[in-house]
């Protein structure tokens, strides 16, 4: 069984804990495995994969709803929240006017970076759930965020990005992904749990974990 055949079968067909970890035991002391993690430790890293995958489906169908009932987008939208753009030192800033009682789903970010809500009060609905923030305060921006945000007051947002391009067009272009299947926020099972645990993903497959016999 290779990595597709595996997330395939976690998708379609997924094992309950109890049986995982029995399938971790025996396939352990199968292939003599020596591990620098426990069961609980995968469990809990794939569980919160889950969850990550979980919310961006739920996102985007909120996303595509919105827009279905006729949700403001395009240059409208851009005439409301104002966007001034700086670029100084190998930085984009880039900062945005929203006003107050309005509901936004943000794009894709695909790289990580600092934010500044330097004006205002919104509530903030990430994978995490609800945050409500006031300025002035800070955060960092993971890679795969999508966010849903409400205004409780004029706000101020400042986004602050590394980069060697020089119009705001080529920065979108580099740091915005257009859907979460982009590579370099994709939720991949084997992938993220490799990642997590500090494993080779290579030796997953090369070791036959689950080869059929």
């Amino acid at each position: 069984m290779g990595v597709e055949e595996i997330n395939n079968q976690a998708k379609n067909n997924p094992l309950s804990k109890k049986d995982l970890e029995e399938q971790f035991v025996n396939k352990t002391k199968e292939l003599g495995l020596k591990h620098t993690f426990t069961f609980e430790e995968a469990w809990e890293v794939a569980q919160e994969i889950r969850k990550k995958q979980d919310y961006r489906s739920k996102i985007t169908s909120l996303h595509n709803d919105l827009v279905k009932v006729g949700g403001i987008t395009g240059d409208e939208l851009n005439e409301m929240n104002p966007v001034k753009h700086t670029f100084a030192g190998g930085c984009y800033i880039r900062e945005i006017f929203n006003p107050a009682n309005l509901l936004l789903v943000t794009k894709i970010h695909k790289k990580e970076h600092p934010f500044f809500l330097m004006k205002g009060k919104m509530s903030i609905l990430t994978e995490d759930g609800v945050k409500t923030v006031e300025a002035p305060h800070n955060g960092i921006t993971p890679p795969g965020t999508k966010r849903v945000i409400f205004t409780h007051e004029e706000c101020v947002f400042i986004t602050v990005h590394a980069t060697d391009k020089t119009t705001p067009e080529e920065v979108e272009e580099d740091v915005i992904a257009k859907d979460f299947s982009d590579k370099d926020i994709s939720l991949d099972d084997i992938e993220e749990i490799s990642k997590a645990l500090k494993l080779d993903k290579k030796m997953i497959t090369k070791n036959n974990y689950g080869k059929n016999k």
